[in-house]
C-alpha cells in the first residue's frame, strides 16, 4: 500500500501552486458570511471551495459547471488547489450553478472576490498589467 500525499504530487512551478502560495483566500469566508445561514437546512458548499473551483474554470477555460465538476474530480492539481482529498468528490455541477445563480446573483460579492484575488496576484508579481 502506498501513502499518497497530494501536495507532493503538484510541481513547484505549477500555476495553481504559485497562486496558492501568494493568495490568502481566507477573506472569502468573511465576505460571504452574510449569505450563509449556519443553522438552517443542509450544509452548504464552503465558499472558498466554490471560488477556487470557479478560478480553476476561468484559468483553464472550463466554461460549463458540469465540465468543471468533472475536471476537478479527475485532475489532481485542481483537486489539491480546491482543498479536496484524493478520494473526495468535487461539489456537483448543480450545486455550483445554484450558488452562482442564486446566492451571488443580487450582489457584487463574486466580483469583489475575483478582484481581491487579482489584486493579491498583482501585488506579488504573479500577474502583470500588460494589455494583449
Amino acid at each position: 500500500m502506498d501513502i499518497v500525499i497530494l501536495e507532493q504530487m503538484i510541481p513547484e512551478k505549477h500555476l495553481l501552486r504559485r497562486i496558492d502560495q501568494v493568495v490568502d483566500f481566507s477573506f472569502i469566508h468573511e465576505l460571504c458570511a452574510p449569505l450563509y445561514c449556519s443553522d438552517n437546512g443542509r450544509p452548504a458548499i464552503e465558499p472558498e471551495v466554490l471560488f477556487r473551483m470557479l478560478l480553476v474554470g476561468y484559468l483553464y477555460g472550463v466554461k460549463s459547471e458540469a465540465r468543471l465538476e468533472e475536471e476537478v474530480n479527475y485532475n489532481i492539481a485542481y483537486k489539491w488547489f480546491c482543498g479536496l482529498g484524493l478520494t473526495e468528490k468535487a461539489p456537483d455541477a448543480t450545486t455550483i450553478s445554484q450558488n452562482r445563480r442564486r446566492r451571488f446573483r443580487d450582489n457584487n460579492i463574486a466580483e469583489e472576490i475575483f478582484n481581491e484575488i487579482l489584486r493579491q496576484c498583482m501585488a506579488k508579481g504573479l500577474v502583470g498589467g500588460a494589455i494583449l
